[in-house]
């Protein structure tokens, strides 16, 4: 009996560890909470949807994408002045937990607004541009923008603009921290005209 009681009891403490590791390694929602309420909130609002245009909404982000960029900004592997100095404090439990917190959150539903550029972004977005070679993008980032943990992030309903600065960016190589180059590669072949489209129609994705 006693060594039934033992047994019980250490299986017990097992998944109560178990479960704690698992915590730790996806971060904590409730302390991420108390640093995006605190310093993540001016610009990204507390829940993570942004209302400016020139600030990436965060809400139903990857967790891991998060805290990957937040650690590129303080490493300087991912060019930002601003958001340097913001991830400069942060720990890496701190990134996980502000991952974990607006991971959890729901992303607002929102709506594009030019019907012309939805319609070339669309075309692009599910089936690439094969004379230039531009794959199609729902290919890493899902049909519905929802993208792929830990690999691709979730693009829809971001702000078109954040959306073409960051294309922009890719295809001029101050940002270049995609894995192979594959945005910088992807960007080189598309058009202004074609990143406009695309960052439309993705913010009207849901």
């Amino acid at each position: 009996m006693k060594q039934t009681m033992a047994m019980v009891a250490i299986a017990g403490l097992m998944a109560a560890s178990s479960a704690l590791a698992e915590t730790a390694a996806k971060g904590d929602p409730a302390k991420g909470q108390q640093i995006a309420t605190t310093v993540c909130v001016a610009c990204h609002a507390a829940d993570g949807n942004s209302t400016t245009a020139a600030n990436p909404k965060l809400a139903g982000q990857h967790p891991e994408y998060i805290s990957k960029q937040l650690a590129e900004f303080k490493s300087n592997v991912r060019k930002n002045p601003i958001m340097a100095g913001m991830s400069a404090g942060l720990s890496p439990e701190d990134m996980k937990n502000l991952g974990a917190y607006f991971g959890e959150k729901k992303l607002a539903a929102s709506s594009a607004k030019d019907p012309a550029l939805v319609a070339l972004g669309q075309k692009i977005y599910k089936g690439g541009n094969q004379s230039s070679g531009v794959p199609a993008c729902a290919a890493c980032h899902g049909p519905s923008g929802a993208g792929i943990p830990v690999q691709f992030p979730q693009l829809a309903g971001q702000h078109a603009e954040y959306t073409l600065a960051q294309l922009t960016t890719f295809r001029s190589g101050e940002r270049a921290n995609d894995a192979a180059k594959m945005m910088r590669v992807i960007a080189a072949k598309m058009t202004d005209q074609e990143m406009k489209a695309v960052a439309e129609y993705i913010s009207g994705l849901n």
